[in-house]
């Protein structure tokens, strides 16, 4: 399934109009082949898919079905992902595999059981971060970073190897660290473990900061205040300076100080 990108989007089409719509399904050749493809990057065998196609009821349940399984897994997938993320960002990586490997219990389509072993094998990847203190190139800087703090609070002591020195250099820059303190703290297993924390600390705290204002900002845009929406990010501005954040709240500033698309106002009232 990973040899071609996935798009749902035509089937999806589809299933709103006959489903939500009414309009009636006709069988055409395009059509068939759609219902066909989907149904196969669904699980759903050629057999079954084919002999649903001979009437229009057992098309319209075959609609029906796959649709059922592109957002049943959608769903599943995200929701169980985002609790691995945070299982994983609180130091529970057992936990967080588990979400996972529950995912891979139960899912059939291709396409999300890929995407959950991605990250089952992530997850398992920075689990032997942690047990062994040795960087894998092929996971990201951040949680690998997280992975070593994590290894240091059960009482291992930092081993300042070169990747060690190198991810701290590029993580530096990332939570508004300057060159000359990064290399000073990589004088010392005790500088660099604190200025692991720093980092750590200072993206976490970013991270919540712009989360917050942007409840905040959706909030009072939705019901009118575009004044109250833009002061949320001012305010992210006036303290963050991890530069990450700092470019996302300018951004969402200048989406509020832009005009709306034409027809995007009010309706009228009725």
């Amino acid at each position: 399934m990973s040899d071609r990108q996935i798009d749902w989007d035509p089937i999806r089409a589809l299933a709103k109009r006959v489903l939500e719509q009414g309009e009636p399904l006709e069988l055409t050749d395009e059509t068939c082949a759609l219902l066909l493809r989907s149904a196969r990057e669904v699980a759903i065998s050629d057999e079954d898919a084919e002999s649903a196609l001979r009437s229009l009821a057992t098309a319209t349940t075959l609609l029906q079905e796959v649709r059922r399984r592109i957002r049943d897994g959608s769903w599943r997938l995200s929701r169980a992902r985002d609790r691995a993320y945070d299982l994983r960002d609180a130091g529970d990586l057992d936990g967080a595999r588990q979400l996972m490997r529950d995912v891979l219990a139960v899912e059939v389509v291709p396409f999300y059981r890929e995407q959950a072993e991605i990250a089952l094998e992530k997850l398992t990847g920075l689990a032997e971060v942690r047990a062994t203190g040795q960087l894998n190139p092929d996971l990201h800087d951040r949680p690998q970073l997280a992975a070593l703090s994590q290894r240091i609070q059960q009482g291992h002591a930092l081993e300042l190897t070169e990747d060690v020195r190198a991810l701290l250099s590029r993580m530096a820059p990332t939570a508004a660290v300057c060159e000359a303190e990064t290399e000073e703290a990589l004088n010392s297993p005790e500088g660099a473990e604190a200025l692991m924390g720093m980092i750590l600390s200072r993206l976490q705290d970013g991270q919540r900061r712009f989360l917050r204002a942007m409840y905040r900002m959706t909030s009072l845009r939705d019901a009118g205040d575009l004044e109250g929406a833009r002061q949320q990010m001012r305010d992210v501005l006036a303290v963050e300076i991890v530069p990450q954040y700092r470019r996302m709240a300018e951004e969402q500033l200048r989406g509020l100080d832009e005009p709306p698309p034409p027809g995007s106002g009010p309706g009228p009232s009725t």
